[in-house]
């Protein structure tokens, strides 16, 4: 028989009418100790009835939230209590505690709000709460402490899980490929992290499988939904955007992501480092070629795009009468008729042939890349002499601040310096070393690291074409990125290119020209005996602005070496003028 049954059947005229309403914040609560409500609900439901039985009352109705938290409102059965109250005449909602109701000030006053609108008396069992003044001042102050317990048990809880984190731990329920473990050691609970026997040999080979290239994420999800990766909990095949998320997940190279910070996880890794970074490369340059998840994958799409409408190429297969499959790229404007273009479909082997070919029309003489690196390498060594200069300054003012702010401090601490001061001229040498360290970050040693990659930048776009040739599927779709913004085929399957940056401006006409000049010159400057070294600075200024190529070639030739220290120089002052072009390295990446 139900609560609103025994009512009925108890009511006697006279008697008020009461609810009762009880909750428990998790379902382990709700069924401790293997009983249908575990011990908490049947508690609160005896302390509401003794509650209402002294009052007078009689319980028409009960409402239980099982497994449900206070921090919100937004509970199924707190909310039917309401819509209860407001459709039947309720004297009482009687409650065990203040904050099985509610957890927030906010919300109390919501509820409290709500029940009064509806002629219901809020009544607590632990509380001496009611209408007067130091009823609803003990009601302001429990439910204002209720408030505080919600907020700093979960700070505490999140820093626990934040500790947890930094001593390698896993906060929360480990990924696909491991389990959360729990054992009982000389009386301690602990639980740990174990790699799952059946799932991990099948993550570990999806990471593999990934990285060689030759996978799209739905093929790779399809086979190892075959292979039998499924989720632990419920053992379903995994959803696409769970099975990338995976692919991302640092947690299998050893690394633990909680809040967005990484932390070297206690857990064993089950993919190598390597792997791991094949992988992410790889989804990064799909995603940065905006390519879409399809049966048809080819290394030119994301870079591909239609020579007379500029939108994207895309693939398509065609079918012969014969049944034999002849694939195609088709101009996607044309063929999901955005706009009028008539661009015809164009078969895919001679696109990549003219894309092979492509690469030779770019390819950098290697004649012409000694001279670029030579140049480059002397801006680098003019550039990088300024910056050390630069940064030994702003270390020296660095210093010098940091000595002005302690003797600022001990000033204030002998009383020579009143609070407003210090903390005005604290905010001043704050800014300061800002900046400052901005400047530090900026003019730090890299000079290393960007001759290397100078000098790979420069063999590759000597070597291009056949790097291209025999490159792999994957490779060809790194180089395709590398080298061009954009790659445009006609309908005769002619191809033009946008160049990505640097090569825009290495291997631009200009930049090919005049290097080709001052290769001519230098040649003929040693048939003449004179030095053979170019004057770089007259060489770079002709590239930054459109002095014809002969006064070019006429200045360069008269002028001498001036890169010599000291009193070497032959020319103390150039042709140019007193203040001749200062080579940066701006002007050439």
């Amino acid at each position: 028989m139900s609560a609103s049954e025994q009512a009925t059947d108890n009511t006697s005229p006279g008697m008020a009418q009461a609810v009762i309403y009880l909750r428990v914040s998790t379902k382990e609560q709700a069924e401790k100790g293997g009983e249908a409500e575990g011990y908490s609900i049947p508690a609160q439901r005896e302390a509401c009835k003794r509650k209402a039985t002294s009052l007078g009352a009689v319980v028409v109705e009960e409402f239980v939230d099982r497994g449900e938290s206070a921090k919100s409102a937004d509970r199924p059965e707190l909310q039917r209590m309401l819509a209860y109250v407001r459709e039947n005449e309720v004297g009482l909602a009687i409650v065990h505690k203040v904050d099985r109701l509610a957890r927030s000030r906010a919300d109390d006053v919501a509820i409290n709000l709500a029940l009064k609108a509806a002629g219901t008396t809020l009544v607590s069992c632990s509380e001496n709460i009611d209408e007067t003044p130091s009823g609803m001042l003990l009601h302001g102050i429990m439910s204002s402490i209720a408030e505080f317990y919600s907020r700093n048990l979960a700070n505490e809880v999140m820093k626990g899980l934040v500790q947890k984190a930094q001593s390698g731990g896993t906060p929360g329920r480990a990924p696909i490929g491991y389990l959360n473990v729990r054992k009982f050691e000389n009386g301690r609970d602990i639980r740990t992290v174990e790699v799952d026997p059946v799932r991990a040999p099948l993550v570990a080979w999806a990471f593999e499988a990934y990285a060689n290239g030759e996978w799209s994420l739905r093929t790779l999800l399809a086979e190892a939904t075959r292979r039998g990766l499924t989720t632990v909990a419920r053992g379903v095949p995994l959803g696409l955007t769970t099975f990338n998320d995976m692919l991302l997940n640092p947690y299998y190279v050893g690394y633990v992501r909680y809040m967005g910070v990484l932390y070297p996880g206690s857990h064993p890794p089950l993919v190598s480092r390597q792997t791991w970074d094949q992988v992410q490369q790889i989804m990064a340059t799909r995603t940065q070629a905006h390519e879409k998840e399809r049966v048809h994958h080819h290394h030119l799409k994301g870079s591909l795009f239609c020579g007379h409408c500029k939108t994207r190429m895309i693939v398509s297969n065609a079918k012969s009468r014969s049944g034999k499959i002849y694939p195609y790229f088709v101009c996607s404007g044309r063929h999901e008729k955005r706009n009028d273009c008539m661009m015809k479909a164009v078969l895919i082997e001679t696109v990549e042939e003219k894309v092979e070919q492509h690469y030779q029309t770019i390819q950098l003489d290697p004649k012409v890349g000694r001279v670029l690196h030579s140049a480059l390498s002397h801006d680098l060594a003019v550039y990088q002499r300024e910056a050390g200069a630069e940064h030994d300054r702003l270390k020296k003012r660095r210093r010098r601040l940091i000595d002005e702010r302690e003797k600022l401090l001990q000033a204030h601490y002998a009383g020579a310096v009143p609070l407003d001061l210090l903390k005005s001229e604290q905010d001043r040498i704050a800014s300061q070393l800002d900046k400052i360290d901005a400047r530090l970050q900026a003019t730090d040693d890299h000079n290393g690291a960007i001759q290397i990659n100078l000098q790979a930048t420069l063999a590759l776009a000597d070597d291009c074409h056949a790097s291209y040739r025999s490159a792999t599927s994957t490779v060809k779709r790194q180089l395709n990125q590398a080298f061009f913004a954009r790659l445009y085929v006609d309908e005769d399957a002619n191809i033009t290119s946008e160049l990505a940056e640097p090569f825009n401006t290495l291997l631009s006409p200009k930049v090919k020209a005049r290097t080709q000049a001052a290769i001519h010159l230098g040649e003929a400057a040693l048939s003449r005996e004179q030095p053979s070294e170019l004057d770089w600075q007259l060489w770079e200024a002709s590239l930054n602005n459109d002095t014809p190529e002969e006064q070019v070639l006429e200045g360069v030739g008269q002028a001498r070496l001036t890169r010599a220290l000291g009193l070497r120089d032959e020319v103390m002052v150039e042709r140019a003028g007193l203040e001749p072009a200062t080579p940066s390295l701006q002007s050439w990446c």
